[in-house]
């Protein structure tokens, strides 16, 4: 096929920066994390204890792997391998898309083929693009667990369990971008899969059968409907079972070969479900760009609120299992302690850590709204709005507000999940009051991270969707992991989401919610202020 290779050149140049983020995060969570719970579960007891009580309570499986042991090293798959997979999930299916759809919808693929260019070269090489950068990405996984002293055999299962997940939702990916009209759907379809997957592993986890010494789950059919599950039935270091990878394998080649089976039956610029037709005429409340703005950012900020809510469910409905968790086990009392910064009341405690998972929840919904703009500036759609009378600051400003109301809506619905969460347990009242101070601490955080983004997009607009996204990637990981991975806590709280305002027994702790507010009304104010000397900049 001709043009393979200058393909690929040069979308690895193009693609150079997105994927070293990716990979080093990837990475550097397996490193960080590896020592980090050895260091907090490093006795065995504790741990026996650890899976016995994730046994008693299974929903805890919901947002971890499959236990298979208690040794250092099936602990580590048990608490870290899901978040593996799903950093190379999304990193293969954002690629797929970006390649495919995304360049469909920028023109270049009807250039491509106005070159010698065969008509299979732009997806052949996003497949190979794609492969390589999980092979990469699964090569140091494993160079990771090694550095840590794992053994061969589960060490490289667990980088080839990542690589393989990943290449599955690069097929997923490319399937999508066939199937939708637009690479924002084709993204939204994705990750709906990926998130919807997960849930399955997780549920199929839950749903499964204990061994008797409480140390392994046996999983349920349901966890065979997900590649999370296919991975997590691995069980490195433990079974060490090759089955699974074959089911991996086998899935990637027929989500790949159908992708490109789906390709062959359309045209550039077509997808086989059509866009719902519009109407003949806009509704007047249409009638001005911030109402543009929030239609089309209504079914993605509809999935974060929902994913919000559940999150809120999630943080008081989990409270008396904070309880026995932390009565059994004084090492994750310790964890769940630090995380949520102190103060010692577990079921508080936990709800904090969800609120924080809430607050970063809401950070994505803020920053897809603003990166939005930047996609409307590269497609041309920002300078037809541009050319009536709305004037470039108002353009940005109402983005701004779309995703305010987008990281304040996805709080509130995480706040009511809480209250409803709540509403069966003993000491219901005191956990709302806590639900609602951690949300409305989150506030700020979630705010501060859509003013960063609009000034990156302002500033740097070519790097403001891998900026956008990294700096979000990179404060949760700090926040989440960071008293795991041993950091101290003033560290920590340089996330804006550790710095968060918290609730605690005699009142509230500020915490830092002062420098966030000031650096996110700075951030805001350089934005708006800089946005009216700059001019489009529709290079991708």
């Amino acid at each position: 096929m001709n043009g393979i290779l200058p393909l690929l050149r040069q979308r690895l140049r193009r693609d150079g920066v997105q994927l070293a983020l990716w990979t080093v995060g990837t990475v550097a969570l397996a490193g960080a994390g590896y020592g980090g719970v050895q260091s907090s579960y490093g006795d065995e007891q504790e741990r026996v204890a650890l899976l016995a009580t994730v046994m008693a309570n299974p929903v805890i499986l919901l947002f971890r792997g499959l236990p298979s042991g208690a040794d250092d090293d099936q602990m580590v798959v048990f608490l870290l391998l899901p978040w593996l997979l799903i950093l190379a999930a999304l990193m293969s299916s954002f690629l797929a898309v970006r390649h495919t759809r995304g360049d469909e919808e920028d023109g270049r693929l009807e250039l491509l083929s106005a070159t010698p260019a065969a008509r299979w070269s732009p997806s052949v090489a996003t497949v190979i693009h794609g492969t390589i950068a999980n092979v990469v990405l699964g090569v140091l996984v494993t160079a990771a667990f090694l550095a840590n002293g794992a053994p061969a055999t589960g060490s490289v299962l667990v980088g080839l369990s990542c690589t393989l997940v990943g290449v599955v939702f690069l097929g997923v990916g490319l399937v999508a971008a066939q199937l939708l009209s637009t690479s924002r759907g084709a993204n939204s379809l994705a990750t709906w899969i990926l998130v919807g997957t997960f849930v399955l592993a997780g549920a199929g986890n839950a749903l499964g059968t204990p061994s008797d010494d409480l140390t392994r789950m046996q999983s349920s059919w349901l966890t065979w409907l997900s590649p999370f599950g296919w991975a997590e039935n691995v069980r490195a270091f433990d079974a060490n079972a090759a089955g699974p990878i074959v089911l991996l394998a086998g899935a990637a080649l027929v989500l790949v070969a159908g992708a490109l089976a789906l390709q062959s039956r359309r045209d550039i610029g077509g997808a086989f479900i059509a866009e719902r037709a519009g109407r003949a005429s806009a509704r007047s409340a249409l009638a001005s760009n911030l109402a543009l703005v929030a239609r089309m950012s209504t079914p993605s900020v509809v999935g974060w609120v929902v994913g919000g809510a559940l999150v809120g469910i999630l943080s008081t409905s989990l409270g008396a299992v904070a309880s026995e968790i932390g009565g059994e086990n004084p090492a994750v009392a310790d964890v769940l302690d630090k995380l949520s910064g102190g103060g010692g009341d577990l079921e508080r405690g936990i709800v904090v850590v969800f609120f924080m998972m809430l607050g970063i929840f809401a950070a994505c919904a803020g920053v897809q709204t603003i990166v939005r703009a930047r996609q409307d500036e590269t497609r041309g759609t920002a300078e037809a709005v541009l050319a009536t009378a709305i004037s470039r600051v108002r353009w940005l400003g109402d983005y701004v507000i779309v995703a305010v109301v987008a990281a304040s809506a996805t709080i509130a619905a995480g706040v009511l999940g809480a209250v409803l969460g709540a509403v069966s347990l003993t000491d219901g009242g005191g956990l709302m009051r806590d639900a609602a101070l951690a949300g409305a601490g989150q506030l700020l955080p979630a705010w501060l991270f859509i003013a960063l983004t609009a000034l990156v997009f302002v500033v740097a607009p070519r790097l403001t969707i891998a900026l956008g996204w990294t700096l979000v990637m990179v404060a949760a990981m700090i926040g989440l992991f960071g008293p795991l991975f041993g950091l101290d806590e003033d560290v920590a709280r340089l996330s804006p989401f550790a710095a968060a305002l918290t609730p605690t027994t005699t009142g509230v702790d500020a915490g830092g919610t002062w420098w966030v507010a000031v650096v996110t009304a700075a951030f805001a104010a350089g934005a708006l202020t800089l946005m009216r000397r700059r001019e489009l900049a529709s290079g991708g």
